[in-house]
Parts: structure tokens; C-alpha cells; sequence
């Protein structure tokens, strides 16, 4: 009986988040708002369980992974043979901008240590950008941080780049607009679906397989980067890949927002207002960074300064690549520097940070 009341609310939390997220999608549709089926679910899902806690909203991971599947497939049919030669000729500036820009997340960690009173493992472990799932990781493994404030510091900041973001690229200042085009390498194919069968079914096998394979190995981000690696092989490798309809893109954003959404719980703070204060001034100290090495990419190379801004915004490669494919920008580009600063995120700051930990002691 227990359980059957327990599956019973459960059920209840997903449909009143489902409904949530689907109202403030269409609200953000009505007032043409920027990649309104992240954002509208995202912001309504906050705010209603903030705001109403006891509405009980539940959303299921497995959900969210299945999101991530579908952007990753999407954007893995971004990589061509052309867009790697070109890319290939960026590498070292993606070290360049890459190690740049975790150098600035380190000032910022230093001032919200100094100004927050909390230690500077947990303010620099907070402040690492596009690295979530493993910052959080790291930070239940190390003695002596924070991992409250870890968790809101990255997800205030994760929200706030995905919010501002976009405002920016459709702002005078880059002269973005919204694009019903699809990118130039698959724009040729009709997003239709009686085009999906039967050849999206071997990339819905691999890349469905490869995820949980990925998930299983402890691989990063699996539901995204192991479908997108998949997706760009099968590519590559001249399969044909059909294009996903709008409405399938439109879903897999909604399921990613509600997620999202969910993640934030400003109610276990310690110094909430100060913590709160330090998170949102961070996070626009950190935009204005990033904005400011897109102007360095854009006089290193011919990119526009959307591509350039996407490609070094700290947030998470999804929502990046997904705003890239909004406005038409080059998915390719966008990818390879958020696939860039994502490995080298997972594989090599985890590592650094335990060796600056354990040699260096800090305080409060």
C-alpha cells in the first residue's frame, strides 16, 4: 500500500511538472523568447517549486538522459570531413582560450573566498565552469568543502548563462536572429517525419547503446558525449542521417529544462545572502570574461561573434549547442571548443585541484 502511495505521488510530481513546463514553454513561444522550450520549463519548474513547495515537483533523470541523447545525436551530425580540417588548424587556440578562461574562474573563486568566508576549495570547485556532475564529484570526495555551496554556485551560474546568454546573441551586439534553418551540413535533408525511417534506426541503436555503455564506464556526460561521438562516426562514415523534426528538438529541450529547473535549492545555504550575491555578481563578472575572450577568438579567426561567444561560454555544451542550432551559427565550431574545455575539465582539473588540495593548505 506504502509503495502504491509513493508511485501514486511520484506520478502526480511528474505531470504537474510536465504541465508546468509545457504552459511556460508556450508562454516563452507567445513572447518570442530565445529557445523558449529550454528556458520556459527551466524558469517556470524553478520558480513554481520555489515558490509552491508543496506542489512536490519530480522530474526523472532517465528522462533528462533521453533529452541529452537527442541533442547529442543532433549535434553529432555537425561534424563533417570539411569542419575537421577546419578545426584541426584551432587547436591551439582552444588551449589558448581554454586554460585562459579557467584562470579567470580561479580569480573569481579567490574574491568569493576572500568576500563569501568560505574555503577556496569549495569556491574554486564551485566556480570551474561546464563541469557539474564531476565538480560535485569531486567535491564529496574531498574533505573540508562545501558541497552545498559547490552545487549553487554551478548551477546559479549554469542558469544564469543559460538565460543571459542567449539575450546576448539575439541582442544589436552580435546581430544574431532565430534561423528555421538547419545548419549547412545536413540543410540539404526535409525534417520531416516519414524521412526518419527506416535510417534512423541504426543511429538510434548506436547512439542508445553507446550512452549506456558510456553510463556504465563511468564515461563523461554519457547520455551526451557518447551519442555524439557515435552520431559524428556514423556520419562521418557516410550514413545517411536524417534530420529530427522541430517538435522532437522542442521535446528533448523540455525534458532537459525541467531537470534543470529542479536542480536549484537556495534553501540550504549558509549566508544566503551573501552566497546569493556572490553567485549572480560571479556569474555576470564571468559572462563579461567570456565575452571578452570571444572578441580575442573573433581577431584570431574568421568566426562570427556568436559562434565565438558560444564556443567560450562556460555553460553547458547542450544548451550551447542547441542555441548554435537556433540561430544558425557554426555548430561545428561551438562544439569542438565546448567538447575541448569538457574533457579537459573532466580529465585533467579533477586530478590538478586533488594535488592543489592536498599540497596547499587552505583556510577560510
Amino acid at each position: 500500500m506504502a509503495k502504491s502511495t509513493k508511485a501514486s505521488t511520484s506520478f502526480i510530481g511528474y505531470g504537474l511538472t510536465l504541465v508546468i513546463a509545457l504552459v511556460f514553454g508556450y508562454l516563452f513561444t507567445l513572447i518570442r523568447m530565445p529557445i523558449p522550450w529550454l528556458l520556459g520549463p527551466m524558469i517556470g519548474v524553478c520558480l513554481v517549486n520555489r515558490l509552491v513547495p508543496s506542489a512536490k515537483l519530480k522530474w526523472p533523470g532517465s528522462v533528462r538522459n533521453a533529452g541529452l541523447v537527442i541533442v547529442g545525436y543532433t549535434i553529432g551530425l555537425s561534424f563533417t570531413h570539411e569542419a575537421l580540417l577546419v578545426i584541426s588548424g584551432q587547436l591551439p587556440s582552444m588551449i589558448l582560450l581554454t586554460v585562459m578562461l579557467l584562470l579567470f574562474c580561479a580569480l573569481i573563486a579567490f574574491a568569493i573566498a576572500k568576500i563569501g568566508g568560505v574555503s577556496f576549495p569549495t569556491a574554486l570547485t564551485g566556480s570551474i565552469p561546464g563541469g557539474l556532475t564531476q565538480m560535485v564529484a569531486l567535491a564529496e570526495e574531498t574533505k573540508g568543502i562545501d558541497l552545498t555551496v559547490v552545487a549553487f554556485l554551478q548551477v546559479s551560474r549554469l542558469m544564469m548563462i543559460v538565460v543571459f546568454v542567449p539575450l546576448i546573441i539575439f541582442s544589436p551586439l552580435t546581430g544574431a536572429t532565430h534561423s528555421n534553418d538547419l545548419p549547412a551540413v545536413v540543410a540539404a535533408n526535409a525534417a520531416n517525419w516519414g524521412d526518419l525511417f527506416p535510417d534512423i534506426l541504426p543511429y538510434a541503436i548506436v547512439c542508445t547503446a553507446l550512452a549506456l555503455i558510456g553510463k556504465k564506464i563511468n564515461f563523461p556526460t554519457a547520455f551526451l558525449l557518447a551519442p555524439l561521438i557515435g552520431a559524428a562516426i556514423l556520419h562521418l562514415s557516410g550514413l545517411h542521417a536524417p534530420i529530427l523534426p522541430s517538435t522532437v528538438m522542442q521535446t528533448a529541450q523540455l525534458m532537459i529544462g525541467c531537470y534543470v529547473g529542479l536542480l536549484l535549492s537556495p534553501e540550504n545555504l549558509p549566508n544566503k545572502a551573501r552566497i546569493v550575491t556572490l553567485a549572480l555578481g560571479s556569474g555576470v563578472v564571468l559572462i563579461i570574461g567570456a565575452c571578452g575572450l570571444s572578441y580575442l577568438m573573433t581577431l584570431i579567426h574568421p568566426v562570427s561573434t556568436a559562434t565565438s561567444l558560444l564556443s567560450l561560454s562556460p555553460g553547458g555544451m547542450d544548451q550551447m549547442g542547441i542555441i548554435a542550432h537556433e540561430i544558425g551559427a557554426d555548430v561545428s565550431v561551438v562544439t569542438c571548443y565546448q567538447l575541448f574545455r569538457t574533457f579537459f575539465i573532466f580529465f585533467a582539473v579533477p586530478p590538478l585541484l586533488r594535488i592543489l588540495f592536498k599540497r596547499v593548505p587552505f583556510r577560510a
